[in-house]
C-alpha cells in the first residue's frame, strides 16, 4: 500500500481545503485593505502638513486623506455586511459553514 499523505511537517497539507483557502484569501483582503488605506491616510496628513501653503499640494493631500477615509468605510461595511451575513442567515462566510436547510 502506497501512503500519498505527506507527513513530518509537511502533515498540516492534508487539512488543506477549499474552504480553508477562501477563509484566509478573505480575511488577507480584508487586513491589507485596512493596511493600505492607513498607510495613504498617514501618507496624505504627512503630505498636508509638508505643504507649506501651497493650493495645489494641500488639494492633493485633502484628496488623499479622503480617499482614504472612503476606502476604510467601504472594508468595514464589508465586514459589518459580512457579519450581518453571519447573524441573519447562519452561514459563517469566513469558514464557509452553511448550515442544512431545515423543513418546518
Amino acid at each position: 500500500m502506497i501512503n500519498l499523505l505527506p507527513g513530518g511537517q509537511f502533515s498540516g497539507l492534508s487539512n488543506i481545503t477549499i474552504a480553508n483557502i477562501v477563509t484566509a484569501l478573505i480575511t488577507l483582503v480584508l487586513v491589507l485593505a485596512a493596511l493600505i488605506f492607513f498607510f495613504i491616510l498617514i501618507w496624505g496628513g504627512i503630505q498636508y502638513i509638508t505643504s507649506g501653503g501651497d493650493k495645489g499640494q494641500t488639494e492633493a493631500a485633502r484628496g488623499k486623506i479622503t480617499a482614504a477615509f472612503i476606502g476604510l468605510l467601504i472594508v468595514f461595511a464589508a465586514w459589518a455586511a459580512i457579519s450581518l451575513v453571519q447573524s441573519f442567515f447562519g452561514v459563517n462566510i469566513t469558514t464557509l459553514n452553511i448550515p442544512n436547510a431545515q423543513g418546518p
